[in-house]
């Protein structure tokens, strides 16, 4: 055995200088290890390989991929999506409703005679809503069954020339939506002058 001094305390300080070497190395090559594969893996995730296999399953996820955060980004509450287009469709008819009210010109006395003969020739002896007989100012067969009862309703020309009861037309009236209201038959707009008979 040496006999020099210290000859214990070196061997252990060389020891301990070979370990932190062999540690920091061991630290470095799996830093190391880690950023390549990282890399490796990101440019797996973006260039896809040249074999056609490889290849095809490599487009097949990335189409996946981008599904599932198109299919997560959208709202899947299909009640508001249809409430939202209501509203939209609400405002749009009240908008056009709004010019058709502006755009629409009173009918004079001369249109309304023009309208009524018109709904005259048509024949119509009936209300089109409660088929029940309508009663016709200067109209020869008012009341084809001269039934004095059937005739106390007050019956309503349209400028369209249809004719209807009034509280049958006022009872659509309540039941349609939107400030404009549309005839019943024809479906346009309208202005409405109730007769006597």
């Amino acid at each position: 055995m040496c006999r020099k001094m210290q000859y214990q305390t070196r061997v252990i300080h060389d020891g301990a200088r070979l370990f932190r070497t062999k540690c920091a190395t061991r630290i470095q090559a799996c830093w190391r290890g880690y950023i390549v594969r990282k890399w490796y893996k990101n440019i797996r995730r973006t260039i896809p390989p040249k074999d056609i296999k490889l290849r095809k399953i490599f487009f097949e996820e990335k189409f996946e991929e981008i599904s599932n955060r198109l299919m997560r980004s959208y709202d899947t509450n299909i009640d508001a999506f249809f409430s939202e287009i209501d509203d939209c469709i609400a405002a749009s008819r009240n908008m056009l409703q709004e010019l058709d009210k502006k755009s629409v010109p009173e009918i004079s006395e001369v249109e309304w005679e023009k309208i009524q003969i018109q709904a005259v020739r048509r024949e119509i002896f009936d209300c089109p809503i409660c088929i029940m007989p309508l009663c016709l100012t200067n109209y020869i067969a008012c009341c084809p069954e001269n039934n004095s009862n059937q005739c106390s309703r007050q019956t309503v020309l349209l400028s369209c020339s249809h004719v209807f009861h009034h509280t049958c037309l006022q009872a659509f009236e309540d039941f349609s939506f939107g400030e404009v209201h549309i005839c019943p038959l024809c479906r346009s707009s309208y202005q409405k002058r109730i007769l006597m008979c």
